[in-house]
């Protein structure tokens, strides 16, 4: 490029520049109103968009909230959804026995119908605004009109009946007990700091509480069906304590007795330690056999109930038990007339022969009436058929030989040596 032609562009610049800079000297004064005027427009739109967000061309829709009382919410106070401003606060009225507000919210945002609303304070001071809490990000939503019933709705603590609250809580405090703690407060030079700790450890405590708060409050709402049932049940209370006071005296005029058992404790668990020692090898096989019974025990439990505690029919065994021995005597009802026996529809091998046979394993009586509290009535677990023979058995199967041992008593056959006849089975 021509170093000429360069410098007659810059040149031209400059004139051009020093041209605008000259006429602006020339009509400074109209340039400071233009300047005034521009900064007055900017600082204007600034506070009507900015600051209090007026916007002509945005739509809203209205949502009329119910509330038990106003709680100091105001018109034109900010609508929020979790914190986050959506709206205002078009109006706040009375109506019936609480207070209607309608909020008015920006049409860009859905709010979903299964939701609560309360008013807050963004400090101690005040500055209430509506929330909207919503337990759900899905639909429905709410439409322009919807209304938020006084159900889903909150307000904060009132200060008159915080001040109500407070004063019954004051009219608790003993004056002269007050008194004696500011006083023990300020006997001696550590006083600040003890005063300080307590402090901090009411802050703490209440720090902590707040952390938990659902839980608190559960606490406090089960606190109060307990203290109910425990006023219900006051003077059941007061006779257990008086029954309680003769229980504890006859317990104190026992002392020596307990004495003499604590004496002699130690030496019965000594002994009861060596006989578990001594058992130790079997005790395995022993809490087998105790596992079984227990089963067993639990199959029969309806059995056992009637043999201690009948349903159907009077009397039981402990009763009969105690009517057998009494005054110190065994009393005992013997009838000499004869009785019908049971016949269990089994061969019977002749008298006359001399041996050992081994009994039958299904035996049962064929008339039932004869043996009213047998084994046959006896109440039995659901499913358990063990009032009959089994299925498929053999009605004349006898038990197994019985098995000689060393100490097992001999048996020898007792008749002549001649041959005899043994019917077969």
């Amino acid at each position: 490029m021509n170093p000429r032609s360069t410098l007659g562009v810059l040149e031209s610049i400059s004139t051009v520049i020093v041209s605008f800079v000259d006429r602006l000297v020339r009509h400074r004064l109209t340039m400071s109103w233009l300047a005034l005027l521009a900064t007055l427009l900017m600082g204007a739109t600034y506070l009507v968009f900015g600051s209090l967000e007026l916007n002509p061309l945005a739509s809203t829709y209205q949502i009329r909230v119910d509330l038990p009382q106003s709680g100091g919410l105001l018109p034109d106070r900010d609508v929020t959804v979790r914190g986050v401003r959506v709206g205002k606060v078009s109006s706040v009225d009375l109506a019936g026995g609480g207070v209607v507000a309608i909020a008015s919210i920006d049409s860009r945002t859905r709010i979903p119908a299964d939701t609560t609303v309360r008013v807050a304070g963004l400090s101690t001071a005040g500055e209430q605004y509506l929330d909207f809490v919503p337990s759900t990000s899905q639909g429905p939503y709410l439409a322009d009109g919807a209304v938020v019933d006084t159900a889903r709705t909150s307000v904060p603590v009132q200060l008159a009946q915080l001040l109500g609250d407070l004063n019954g809580t004051i009219v608790q405090l003993d004056p002269g007990k007050l008194h004696t703690i500011v006083h023990e407060l300020g006997a001696g030079p550590a006083a600040p700091e003890k005063l300080a700790a307590i402090i901090d450890g009411g802050t703490f405590l209440i720090t902590t509480l707040g952390s938990v708060l659902p839980q608190t409050v559960s606490l406090l709402h089960h606190s109060e069906i307990v203290l109910s049932t425990l006023r219900d049940v006051g003077p059941g209370l007061a006779a257990t304590a008086n029954d309680l006071d003769r229980t504890l005296a006859g317990v104190e005029s026992m002392t020596g007795g307990f004495r003499t058992l604590v004496d002699a404790g130690p030496n019965a668990l000594q002994t009861m330690d060596q006989i578990i020692a001594d058992n130790s090898p079997t005790m395995v096989q022993l809490l087998g056999n105790l596992a079984t019974v227990a089963r067993m025990s639990y199959l029969h439990v309806p059995a056992i109930q009637d043999l201690f505690f009948p349903q159907q029919r009077a009397g039981s065994t402990a009763d009969a038990a105690s009517t057998a021995v009494r005054d110190g005597t065994l009393w005992a009802l013997v009838s000499i007339y004869p009785r019908k026996q049971c016949d269990y529809d089994l061969p019977r091998p002749p008298a006359i022969l001399p041996n050992f046979p081994e009994p039958y394993l299904y035996t049962y009586c064929n008339d039932p009436t004869l043996m009213p509290r047998g084994a046959r009535n006896a109440p039995r677990p659901s499913g358990d058929d063990t009032a009959g023979p089994p299925s498929g058995v053999n009605p004349l199967a006898t038990a197994d030989t019985t098995p000689v041992g060393p100490l097992s008593i001999p048996t020898p056959y007792g008749g002549s040596p001649a041959p005899s006849y043994v019917p077969p089975k």
